[in-house]
């Protein structure tokens, strides 16, 4: 069968990789996804076979036990995992990012200590920037850390967090004053924490809950949590880096990479929603003939076909680039933002496809048409990405009159 968003330069590993990883989805995800979707339950089979392939450690160096493969090969994975149940690729970001803030800002120790046990899928991982009132404005955060001893005590509350009762390992940004001018950067007094904790929900450790989960429209199966902070301690070990007030920098280094793994996960949906809208179009009849015949649905599919294929173009650039050592903050706010918004246009114009049979739940684009609009939001909405861009753009293009 053809398919669109074809990779051209990858080598024979990365090839087999994303093979492996698209044979599965096939099997084990498209045709269970949307039944555990509709009961918002979480995937636990399908995530001890990503677990079986290796996915947990996919970008973690061999040294600790992973495949040490690219974000490239990473993005085309996380595709794949999208196109037969965005939420599945959800499970996987979040611990990739810590894994990846260890990585590139952790201490040796902490490298040692926690890599090896999150390239085996034993220890997952969950990130916490957002809070209740702050949204976007990470520069608003509330939540702190006070230091007693050779321990801080964190209180504040968290929001959005993917994994939150999963998780049994959380990178919590908060606001640690300690060691900073009162009238330094608010951006240059937060430090990043390294919060161990049990999976599931009530009090995980002492001064640590996590209330439960909260109820979406969509991605769903994947829980989202709050984290509320009441007199936790944590060894000062446990700061990232074992320096307070670089959290800020760590965290966005962490969200970059998350942006092309949103990008790539707008992809693989919108690569799903075109597969269902062209495989309906022959199948429906209308008029005496397949819808697929009619002028306009052609006109339909060809823009479809032409999104998928930009905003997969967009994405491995991205990644290529920040594979690069380059800065690439410009590269995956472009492919985020695209490529979100190309797939809530697809994701719509299949459901316009399907006529009155995408609005019943027997038919998978009701749940992606439910799932894209959170694209549209993670890792920083539309507007965030146009900041991004501008000011980019307006360093790269200064004038000089």
């Amino acid at each position: 069968m053809a398919r669109l968003a074809q990779t051209a330069g990858l080598t024979d590993v990365q090839q087999e990789i994303v093979s492996t990883v698209r044979d599965f989805v096939d099997k084990e995800i498209i045709p269970v996804a949307t039944e555990l979707e509709h009961r918002d339950e979480y995937p636990q089979a399908i995530v001890d076979g990503l677990k079986e392939l290796g996915l947990f450690g996919l970008m973690i160096p061999e040294e600790y036990g992973g495949l040490g493969e690219s974000l490239l090969t990473y993005a085309l994975c996380v595709e794949e995992i999208a196109r037969g149940w965005m939420s599945v690729s959800g499970i996987i970001n979040t611990h990739f990012i810590v894994a990846y803030m260890l990585k590139q800002h952790g201490t040796r120790e902490q490298r040692d200590h926690f890599l090896p046990r999150m390239a085996a899928g034993d220890v997952r991982g969950a990130f916490s920037m957002s809070e209740p009132g702050l949204g976007s404005d990470v520069s608003a955060i509330t939540s702190k850390a006070v230091k007693d001893g050779d321990e801080y005590v964190l209180t504040g509350q968290k929001m959005w967090l993917t994994n939150g009762g999963t998780s049994s390992l959380v990178a919590v940004l908060v606001r640690s004053d300690e060691g900073h001018p009162e009238d330094a950067a608010p951006h240059k007094s937060m430090t990043t924490f390294l919060v161990e904790k049990e999976p599931g929900f009530g009090e995980v450790r002492p001064g640590l809950t996590i209330p439960g989960k909260i109820d979406k429209m969509g991605y769903k199966g994947v829980d989202t949590t709050e984290l509320i902070m009441d007199g936790l301690r944590v060894p000062a070990d446990r700061v990232l880096g074992g320096t307070t007030g670089r959290g800020f920098y760590q965290m966005m280094d962490g969200v970059e990479v998350g942006r092309v793994n949103v990008a790539a996960r707008g992809c693989g949906v919108a690569q799903r929603a075109f597969e269902l809208g062209i495989a309906y179009a022959q199948q429906r009849h209308t008029f005496g003939k397949p819808i697929a015949q009619h002028q306009a649905i052609q006109f339909k599919l060809a823009e479809m076909a032409t999104k998928v294929e930009a905003a997969h173009a967009m994405m491995v650039n991205a990644a290529r680039k920040k594979d690069s050592g380059q800065r690439n903050d410009l590269e995956a706010g472009m492919a985020k933002y695209l490529a979100s918004e190309y797939c809530k246009e697809v994701v719509e114009d299949a459901f316009r496809i399907h006529g009155g049979y995408g609005f019943s739940k027997e038919y998978e684009i009701e749940r992606l048409y439910r799932e894209a609009p959170m694209l549209l939001i993670g890792e920083g909405t539309a507007e965030i990405q146009k900041m991004i861009i501008g000011r980019r753009l307006l360093e790269e293009y200064r004038f000089h009159g």
